[in-house]
């Protein structure tokens, strides 16, 4: 059997799992079992974005974020001591001339070391928590030793941990609010399959997955989350939404938080774009109105580039 083909039998056996797969054989933790603060879905009308590039006028008025840009590299399972004592040079060299956060998320096993070498321009989180206290859960990570190591920011809910793990939205949403409890921030990420996007369903898969971190968070909760659009299709690929396409997403997320929770919510949530975003398309991306920032995968691994995309955010008004 291929890799590919083996890729989409996993998948299917991912889908077909029960909620909360992966932990579905351990009693615990209690938050796993505990009824969730569930509030009404809110439905939001809104017209599917086109797939094509610059197709057709914005389907969602733009609300604009008012929130600081922030930039978030995400380095997922790449490197080896050597490549990321470079990177962290690179990084070390390149000069910050933006009003940006900025945030590295490297490998959880070299964590201590990049925390050590990494100059302090730069915020550290880490790439996924538990979802509840530590225990007998073999090669997980729990919120409070994130806490402990001094390491403020998590990434949760990515597209890969929910295709390959079997992360249901209900426990991202699980996940999303011990962390935030245990005093983590968090990069909550969601984001529509290519099959997804053409069927026209964006904004409802979109939408869906916010309506379960919303089920269990509060409104004050939210001053400690970023939203970090991923389009599934384009993480990893060389495929980038337009600006145009980009920013429909983003200002239908602001509406459908400013129902969900409240437009003071919708109005300061930062909304962070991570489809292939590199130093050549960056700068009409950061133009845009309702993108906040960016969560970027492989462009972060080489240094200068990553510190262009962060110098982007003087492009954002």
């Amino acid at each position: 059997m291929s890799v590919v083909s083996a890729h989409q039998a996993f998948t299917a056996r991912v889908a077909a799992r029960p909620k909360h797969a992966g932990a579905r054989r351990v009693s615990g933790p209690a938050l796993l079992t505990r009824p969730s603060n569930v509030r009404a879905t809110v439905a939001l009308s809104l017209s599917p974005v086109s797939a094509k590039a610059g197709a057709g006028s914005r389907s969602v008025v733009a609300m604009a974020g008012t929130g600081k840009f922030v930039v978030g590299g995400n380095w997922k399972c790449n490197g080896n001591s050597k490549s990321i004592a470079k990177l962290v040079k690179d990084l070390n060299a390149g000069e910050i001339t933006a009003d940006v956060e900025v945030i590295c998320a490297p490998p959880m096993v070299y964590l201590p070391k990049v925390q050590s070498t990494l100059d302090r321009k730069y915020q550290l989180a880490a790439q996924n928590c538990w979802v509840g206290a530590g225990g007998a859960f073999t090669g997980e990570i729990a919120a409070e030793m994130l806490v402990d190591a001094n390491i403020p920011w998590v990434i949760l809910g990515h597209s890969e941990r929910r295709a390959l793990c079997g992360e249901t939205d209900e426990f991202v949403g699980k996940k999303t609010k011990y962390a935030l409890d245990a005093g983590l921030s968090v990069m909550a990420c969601i984001g529509e399959t290519l099959d997804e996007r053409e069927a026209g369903q964006t904004l409802a898969v979109c939408t869906r997955q916010l309506q379960a971190i919303c089920n269990e968070i509060t409104e004050t909760d939210w001053a400690k989350v970023v939203i970090a659009y991923e389009p599934v299709w384009a993480i990893g690929t060389g495929k980038v939404a337009s600006p145009e396409q980009a920013q429909d997403v983003h200002a239908g997320i602001r509406a459908f938080v400013s129902k969900a929770v409240s437009q003071r919510v919708a109005s300061a949530v930062r909304i962070q774009y991570g489809g292939s975003v590199n130093a050549g398309n960056c700068e009409t991306l950061a133009k845009q109105e309702d993108i906040d920032g960016f969560l970027v995968g492989g462009a972060s691994l080489v240094g200068s580039d990553f510190v262009t995309i962060c110098n982007a955010a003087r492009f954002n008004n």
